[in-house]
């Protein structure tokens, strides 16, 4: 029997899909169909699939070609299957040409040419319009949101407002990098010129640009901290609720997928009931950054703080915490480092940020059975071992963060103001505003203590 095995998305299941699996089919007597789980498409770089393993796999079934459907979960796969499953033949589209050769030695290789004209990207600009993301801000982050933003398909960026007339040297340089995009100088003609806007503006003018996007109709993603109130962040969510539009955190962690698979490894019970959270996130900023200048927005926890509360808020956001703070400061009253402390009735859990001061940046998740630790920089979750008490029951999870890792909120953006389903899980409302809410008890603690 000559057993064929072939790989694949089959994000919305298509004539070219089917296609290729015919061709496939007929080379041999059996058929193995891989179809790559959530995780391992986005660790490829497929940002926007629209369907889930479920829905994916139930069309590869569909088409009555398949003997067999197996996961794809992990690099290197191929070559396992090769020889769990006896395959005579790997079968790839050639827009993969070259890229397998490797496996000859294991068994033949084979690239079909792809149906001219017709791909899962192609259905979904044709049922859903480029989204166009204007800017507010031109600083350090909408550079990289730029040079990002260009491996998502499905989105342009085709101009900024800079609201900083004082700071022509920086929005000079942005333009200077970023060719395709004009200058605009108010927010009416920005807005004229988009479906959404990406907030990268100092933390204390968010809520303002925010507001008046969603007023607009604009979809709107904001960097993080969201807003430095709580009440303001609730009202936000409200108002882009009440008029249907997307209201995201851009905080890249809580969209990657070594993150998320760690989230999900916690909530699984492997370790039992979670009652302790720790991370730590430090990076050593020069001096003259507004981190270090802006006497009443400026500091480490204002800047990292919300990435020290996300796994916190994730794993334990459903309970009643309270905050408490401890700071080391400069000169001018602004922490260089900070420690956040949220305790429970029956969990707690303490991050620590800093902009002066260096510390390890793991993440540790402690249950009842066992506990987890993210190797630094957590943030940039790319490694992550569950260990428990006996060391033969440890596990260790590997994953892929390309880039800056912004290219994982852009695509979950794009996706939710697609309307797929799902989308929001990853950072919901109630999360973003208890951060809110936390990060205002800080400011307020400050205020206290400089008087």
């Amino acid at each position: 029997m000559k057993t064929i095995i072939t790989y694949g998305v089959f994000d919305l299941f298509h004539e070219g899909h089917r296609r290729l699996l015919e061709r496939a089919a007929q080379m041999g007597d059996r058929l193995i169909v891989g179809v790559a789980s959530d995780g391992f498409a986005a660790e490829r770089g497929k940002l926007c699939v629209a369907e889930s393993l479920d829905q994916r796999m139930e069309s590869v079934r569909g088409c009555g070609l398949a003997d067999l459907i197996i996961v794809e979960d992990h690099f290197g796969q191929k070559a396992e299957d090769i020889v769990r499953y006896g395959a005579d033949v790997l079968v790839m589209g050639d827009d993969w040409l070259g890229k397998f050769d490797a496996l000859r030695e294991l068994c033949e290789v084979v690239y079909l040419p792809r149906t001219p004209d017709i791909s899962s990207s192609l259905l979904r600009s044709s049922r859903y319009p480029f989204l166009r993301i204007g800017l507010i801000g031109a600083g350090r982050i909408a550079g990289r949101f730029v040079r990002e933003a260009g491996y998502v398909r499905g989105v342009q960026i085709p101009c900024v407002y800079h609201p900083h007339p004082d700071d022509s040297a920086s929005l000079a340089r942005f333009l200077s990098d970023h060719t395709s995009i004009v200058k605009r100088r108010t927010l009416d003609k920005l807005f004229d010129e988009t479906d959404a806007v990406y907030i990268a503006s100092p933390h204390e003018t968010h809520y303002a640009y925010a507001r008046a996007a969603l007023e607009a109709g604009r979809h709107v993603l904001c960097e993080k901290p969201l807003c430095l109130r709580g009440e303001e962040a609730r009202d936000l969510y409200t108002l882009a609720d009440r008029k249907g539009l997307v209201l995201m955190e851009a905080v890249k962690t809580a969209y990657c997928p070594g993150f998320q698979r760690l989230i999900a490894v916690a909530r699984s019970g492997f370790i039992g009931e979670i009652r302790d959270v720790d991370c730590g996130i430090t990076r050593l900023t020069p001096p003259g950054c507004r981190e270090w200048t802006d006497l009443t927005y400026g500091g480490s926890f204002t800047e990292l703080g919300t990435y020290a509360l996300l796994p916190a808020v994730k794993l334990l956001g459903n309970r009643d915490l309270t905050a408490s703070f401890r700071s080391l400061t400069d000169r001018n009253g602004l922490d260089i480092y900070t420690r956040v402390e949220l305790q429970g009735r029956d969990c707690m859990a303490s991050g620590k940020c800093g902009m002066g001061v260096k510390t390890e940046g793991q993440l540790i998740v402690s249950g009842t059975r066992g506990y987890i630790l993210a190797e630094a920089p957590w943030w940039k979750t790319r490694n992550f071992e569950i260990r428990c008490e006996d060391p033969d029951r440890r596990k260790r999870f590997s994953c892929e963060f390309e880039g800056d890792g912004l290219r994982y909120e852009i695509a979950d953006f794009l996706m939710r103001v697609q309307g797929y389903p799902g989308r929001d899980r990853a950072l919901t409302a109630d999360e973003s505003v208890r951060m809110a809410e936390i990060m205002e008890e800080f400011l307020t603690t400050r205020r206290r203590e400089r008087v």
